[in-house]
Order: C-alpha cells, then structure tokens, then sequence
C-alpha cells in the first residue's frame, strides 16, 4: 500500500504556490548594507548581473528609490534547462531623514555593487560653540571701540 506516491493535486498546488511566492518577493528587493563613516553614511546594494543603463535612483518627499533590471540571457530559439536567476525590474527603498543632504548624493555602481554616499547635511552636524568670559569680552569691546575711531 503505497499511499505516499499518491499525487495529492492540494499538496501540490500548495508546493508550487509557495515557490510563486518566495520567488516574487525574491525578485523584487535588494540586498543592502547601511553604515555610517564620519558625516557620510554609506550604502552598498547587490545588484549582480544588472545592466548598468537601467539603474535608476531617484529622491522624492525623503525616500530613495533604488530601481534596475535584469534582462534574461536567452533571446531567440533557444530553450531553458535550469532557469533559477531572478529577471526583471528590482527595486529597493530607503526613507531618509531631514538631517541628509540628498542633493548631494553620490552612487557607483563597480562589480555588481551599487555604492550609495549619502552626506550629513552642513547644519545637521555637529558644532563646538566657543564660551567667551568676562575678562575677554572686556578686551572685545575695547578693541570694537577702537576701531570706530579708524573711521573718523
């Protein structure tokens, strides 16, 4: 009684429906990894196989979006034996703070790798503010006092 070789037409539509899935979702993220390196953060997005031309990034209402896409090799007649490589539009998305300077970002896209620098912007870094104290700012007033007098 061999009720395991059975075809089980649930068992298997549940099979193929759960590959549809991973590969769906698959097919559409990117893999990143986000660090911080002085007043720059730096993003490094894998996009192996990608052509260089459709890689598109954009910046609207503080969210980058990172989009490429990957053609499949096989034009014409021939025929697949193994198709496991994921093809098509990818797209990746990242919500960015006021704190970023995101006119002045930079990407290079080097051995399947897109390099995102993103800078700090000027008036989100930090600053030292200088404390002044009595005596100092006795001579400062002395020194402003005398200079409108070059004036005369």
């Amino acid at each position: 009684m061999a009720t395991s070789n059975r075809f089980d037409p649930f068992r298997e539509l549940d099979r193929l429906l759960g590959e549809g899935l991973r590969s769906a979702t698959a097919s559409t993220s990117l893999p990143m990894d986000l660090y911080r390196e002085g007043d720059r953060f730096i993003g490094l997005i894998d996009m192996p196989g990608m052509d260089p031309a459709s890689i598109d990034i954009d910046v609207e209402d503080r969210t980058l979006t990172v989009r490429a896409e990957r053609r499949a090799p096989l034009d014409g007649d021939g025929q697949w034996l193994m198709h496991e490589r994921q093809t098509g539009t990818f797209a990746r998305q990242l919500a960015l703070g006021k704190g970023l300077a995101t006119d002045k970002i930079e990407a290079d896209y080097t051995d399947g790798v897109l390099r995102l620098v993103i800078p700090v912007a000027e008036e989100a870094q930090p600053r030292k503010i200088a404390v002044s104290h009595g005596a100092q700012r006795t001579e400062q007033a002395q020194i402003v006092e005398g200079s409108s007098d070059l004036g005369s």
